[in-house]
């Protein structure tokens, strides 16, 4: 009898899974900022990505020197934890540190600043350091250690069979994202779809990875062009955010209908994609793996991370389309969209700006962004005029609170100003002063 009752809870139904999206609409005086920044780690004498050995010899030294927390999986270190921060390890190593919700931007710079000041200190000590670019400037796929993670081993063999780019994706990008609240239903809608629309104007003005094995691409962003063949169940720009009836049931029937990648049982990843069996399918006691089983909410929460579109909802939403850069861009992210979204006038100028763009513009900007940078067209103007509308409302925004956060945006002055991001000053330097050779990445100029 005793054994039943947890089992009974843990039985969801549909409204539950909305539920769980509703609980994290907030009042305003509760709103936090969260950054996510990964980090591409190289051995300084060769530029060869860092394997499993020297990561795990960071980790230790977050550890034992810092006061973190070690995150296991097996006899695995793979992360660490501090202070509602953590440090995990995407597939190819890549150094992730996802912060915790903080109220200012001003907070956000300094636990930026702190995480970049131990990983480098650490990272110095054993001839190492990271590149803070959106994309491996250099190393093809076969060249990037595997870290012992299974969930990665899962996904990495799943993606060869439903895109192209997948293992790009995995092991050669990073990014910087930013987590944002909600203060109800209505709120949630209309910040989707201004992130959606405007998720563009972010990859161009943060844009700067034009290479990829040593060569150009003809890309501005290669990371963002990379996202367009991952995995169409589960990525894009979520064309229904614009239906009438848009809200958190809707995003949950997206989410219940894409494929699993996995279940987590007794403490490991068990592989779900050889039937293509949805989280629906779950909810109904039909997945092979375990017959009969249905999901609790830690199954939910996981299978919401599976997915990734160009903005995520979970109990707050996350902005997904910038590649990785230095300590001033992970600081510009955060301050562009809560300048945007944080400001009721200005996230109201913001909707107005882009509610009646079409599907076509939407994805004419999704592709031409990647390629172009601030240099797409976009219906009689450009990404460059659009940005500066976009960031002169952060500006507005930024100021209404009052707190100086608007010097973060100074990067994205410089760029919507000049018509030149990062990656357009990457390719004029390898055309003249590198004549052609990819190596100047690795110097103190795009290294942490």
């Amino acid at each position: 009898m005793a054994s039943a009752a947890p089992e009974a809870v843990q039985m969801l139904s549909k409204q539950d899974l909305v539920n769980y999206l509703r609980s994290g609409c907030k009042p305003r005086s509760q709103w936090r900022i969260g950054t996510e920044h990964e980090k591409l780690g190289y051995f300084k004498d060769s530029h060869k990505r860092l394997d499993y050995a020297a990561i795990q010899r960071l980790l230790e030294g977050l550890v034992s020197r810092y006061g973190w927390q070690p995150m296991m999986e097996g006899d695995y270190l793979i992360g660490a934890e501090l202070d509602g921060q953590s440090v995990t390890l995407e597939p190819g190593g890549q150094f992730e540190l996802s912060g915790a919700p903080l109220a200012s931007l001003h907070d956000t710079h300094r636990e930026t600043h702190s995480h970049l000041q131990q990983v480098t200190t650490l990272a110095e000590e054993i001839g190492c350091a990271f590149l803070a670019l959106g994309f491996d400037p250099k190393w093809d796929t076969a060249d990037v250690p595997i870290m012992p993670k299974n969930r990665y081993r899962i996904m990495r063999e799943y993606m060869t069979k439903v895109g192209t780019l997948g293992h790009d994706m995995m092991f050669r990008s990073t990014t910087i994202q930013v987590n944002i609240d909600f203060e109800d239903e209505r709120d949630m809608v209309e910040k989707m779809r201004i992130g959606i629309a405007l998720q563009p104007i972010a990859t161009a003005l943060f844009a700067n990875s034009p290479f990829r094995q040593g060569k150009p691409t003809g890309f501005n962003s290669w990371r963002s062009h990379v996202w367009e063949d991952v995995d169409p169940d589960r990525t894009g720009i979520l064309p229904f955010v614009w239906d009438e009836d848009f809200g958190f049931e809707r995003y949950v029937d997206y989410a219940l209908d894409v494929p699993m990648y996995f279940k987590y049982k007794d403490g490991e990843y068990k592989n779900a994609t050889s039937q293509r069996t949805t989280f629906r399918d779950f909810m109904e006691g039909k997945l092979f793996l375990v017959p009969g089983e249905r999901p609790n909410l830690k199954d939910w929460e996981t299978h919401l991370t599976t997915i990734f579109p160009e903005v995520r909802l979970k109990r707050y939403m996350e902005m997904r389309g910038a590649d990785g850069g230095p300590e001033s861009a992970i600081d510009a992210l955060p301050a562009l969209w809560v300048g945007l979204l944080y400001d009721r006038e200005c996230q109201t100028s913001a909707y107005n700006m882009i509610k009646d763009w079409t599907s076509a513009d939407h994805e004419g900007l999704r592709k031409a962004v990647p390629r172009d940078g601030l240099r797409a067209k976009f219906r009689d103007t450009t990404v460059q005029e659009l940005a500066k509308q976009v960031v002169g409302l952060a500006h507005t925004g930024l100021q209404r609170r009052g707190l100086g956060e608007e010097k973060y945006l100074e990067p994205l002055d410089r760029f919507v100003k000049t018509g030149q991001n990062a990656a357009d000053v990457l390719l004029e330097k390898f055309h003249n002063e590198w004549h052609g050779s990819i190596d100047p990445c690795y110097t103190a100029e795009f290294r942490f």
